[in-house]
């Protein structure tokens, strides 16, 4: 049976395609959740002259207010109110017999056809009518109304313990819940569908913004993420000079890799480097930050004689500025997927891992979440490069300890003491399934970027965390290398 569709992609998908014609769908939550927003924005975005959308009130504010609280959000239109949007209001028919009420509705799904109608709210019922004679005028309303092609929503502020107990939701077809939670430093808005017959919908709580677009839901990422990637064939290059040679030839396709190192030690610039490889080779790539904006990243790009202003003018790269105040993993995997969608994105850089893990506040999701983001891009076909801080002379700090298992490829840059001067070196941690160079190598950042020179041969204390020292053999000196 072809479904309603919600108007938004990503609800529909979280349904399992849609509301099915005929079904009665509870939409629960307390107020502020969205509820309203949502049900309007349905019946606006399906509405049409010969299946107009019915909205029903029964003790709520005043139409007049409710439309007017309406055109700020871009999907009203003052037009359709009345053509193809009709507010009814149920005061005259709240009575202890329900009876005209559901025949008034019953009346309109079979006598207009509407493509759904709304009753907002039915939890109020519950202070006309109670017990038994509540129960029997529910089975009737919705039993009746499931034989028209209608889709009928039933709004309330119900709680989550409600949602165990109340008739309405042993009645109902589907039954979507919303939350909200004081969460610093932004609230959070969810949706869950507790039930939805005949679907296979995504299980979890999905992120919910309400802004002047209407209502979003970004679908929580480890809810559809398949586990079946196939690997990818060949490899690429990452742009780093003399990286390549270390890693048998470059970054094998379809691969996550994480570059570890402590601030100012190259890892931004890396990517850079990831980046214009990839459009050299007419690649599209899409650049995840939450420290530089797309400007300072194009202008640091330029010093280096990368045009990323060119390629972003022709879609070619999309840098996309997350500030960390407003940072949500499942709005940020949406970003991605949706950049992914087409197939013609073939590399995916996130700078860094550590904001992300400490904007997450959901510690205990994190490594699932992290495995499906990456599961997301490799799946599509393209290539991830990911940055993670280290501290300066020590390893990651909590929450991203135990994270590396997660990657294919590992890669490292670290400060030495080199004589008098603080250096770099550059070791490949990690490949999976393939070979690559276990040397340190000297590293620096040059007019190409990151750049990897000679093999350190008198480098130790490489699996430590003290500062390393790199220091050749000079008259009346001990030319034991050494860790301090």
């Amino acid at each position: 049976m072809k479904r309603l569709s919600t108007g938004l992609a990503d609800l529909d998908l979280i349904l399992g395609g849609g509301l099915e014609p005929g079904s009665v769908v509870v939409l629960a939550g307390p107020p502020g959740t969205g509820k309203t927003i949502l049900a309007q924005q349905i019946c606006f975005t399906n509405a049409t002259a010969e299946h107009k959308a019915v909205f029903y009130t029964t003790l709520s504010e005043p139409h007049s207010r409710l439309v007017e609280h309406l055109r700020g959000f871009a999907f009203f239109d003052s037009a359709a109110v009345g053509p193809k949007v009709e507010f009814v209001h149920l005061g005259d028919l709240l009575h202890e017999d329900l009876g005209p009420l559901i025949d008034e509705v019953v009346a309109k799904a079979f006598d207009e056809q509407p493509v759904v109608v709304v009753i907002d709210s039915t939890k109020m019922l519950q202070d006309i009518v109670s017990g038994h004679a509540l129960r029997t005028a529910l089975y009737k309303l919705t039993s009746r109304v499931a034989h028209s092609r209608t889709v009928l929503l039933l709004l309330g502020e119900y709680t989550p313990e409600e949602l165990q107990a109340k008739v309405e939701f042993s009645l109902a077809d589907g039954i979507i819940q919303l939350s909200y939670q004081p969460r610093g430093p932004v609230d959070w808005r969810g949706l869950r569908v507790v039930k939805m017959r005949g679907t296979a919908h995504l299980g979890g709580t999905h992120t919910v913004h309400i802004t002047g677009d209407g209502f979003r839901v970004y679908p929580r990422v480890e809810s559809f993420v398949r586990d079946d990637t196939a690997p990818g064939d060949g490899r690429i290059r990452s742009g780093i000079i003399g990286l390549d040679a270390l890693t048998g030839g470059g970054i094998p396709r379809g691969d996550a890799t994480l570059m570890l190192g402590p601030s100012g030690a190259g890892k931004s610039i890396s990517c850079l480097n990831f980046l214009a490889e990839g459009l050299a080779q007419g690649e599209r790539c899409l650049y995840i930050t939450f420290q530089g904006t797309a400007d300072q990243l194009t202008a640091m790009a330029g010093t280096f004689g990368w045009d990323f202003a060119a390629a972003r003018a022709s879609d070619q790269l999309l840098i996309s500025h997350v500030p960390m105040g407003s940072l949500d993993l499942d709005v940020l995997a949406a970003v991605i997927r949706h950049r992914l969608a087409d197939g013609t994105t073939t590399r995916v850089v996130i700078d860094s891992l550590a904001e992300m893990a400490y904007a997450a506040r959901e510690a205990d999701r994190f490594p699932a979440y992290l495995r499906s983001l990456a599961g997301t891009v490799c799946s599509a076909g393209a290539s991830l490069w990911v940055t993670g801080e280290t501290t300066t002379f020590g390893p990651m700090a909590d929450p991203l300890v135990g994270l590396m298992f997660l990657f294919h490829n590992v890669v490292q840059i670290r400060y030495i003491e080199h004589c008098s001067e603080t250096g770099r070196a550059l070791s490949v941690l990690k490949m999976r399934g393939s070979r690559h160079d276990n040397g340190m190598y000297a590293c620096d950042i040059t007019g190409s970027g990151v750049t990897v020179g000679d093999r350190l041969q008198q480098l130790t204390g490489l699996l430590g965390w003290s500062a390393l020292r790199n220091c050749p053999h000079t008259p009346g000196h001990d030319d034991t290398p050494t860790a301090i």
